[in-house]
């Protein structure tokens, strides 16, 4: 694959899956459809599962991967019906790593200057306002 589009295009979303899947039983399932480079169960660890129940298939070819779609989509594999559809990019929203509170607008809603907590907030909700622009951040 040169291309990450390429390989976003070639690659599968397969959900559904019972807890006794393996990396193994869905090869064997997707195989027929073509040569399969990678194929990744993803992972909980914080739970006693082996997967969170969903895992993602790469083939060589996009041709292989519309072939396993018509093939394998609501199709049953250990006793569950699977879903199976073209995965999409992982979406990464700016600002998206950072906590709440590193927001100024965050701050000027909810904290306080003198660190107490004040119940009218007349002065916050004004400071936010059209008509009042927020104070310039330090």
């Amino acid at each position: 694959m040169s291309s990450n589009s390429t390989e976003n295009k070639s690659t599968l979303f397969v959900g559904g899956l019972d807890q006794e899947v393996t990396e193994a039983i869905l090869h064997a399932a997707f195989i027929p459809f073509g040569d399969i480079v990678s194929i990744q169960l993803t992972v909980d660890p914080g739970s006693h599962n082996q997967h969170k129940g969903y895992g993602f298939v790469q083939y060589e070819e996009i041709e292989d991967c519309d072939a396993a779609i018509d093939n394998m989509h609501l199709a049953e594999l250990n006793g569950k019906v699977i879903k199976v559809n073209k995965a999409k990019p992982q979406r990464v929203v700016a600002g998206s790593n950072r906590a709440v509170w590193t927001d100024d607008a965050w701050l000027q809603k909810y904290a306080h200057p003198d660190g107490n907590s004040n119940d009218n907030d007349d002065n916050v909700e004004e400071a936010q306002s059209p008509d009042h622009p927020p104070p310039p951040s330090p």
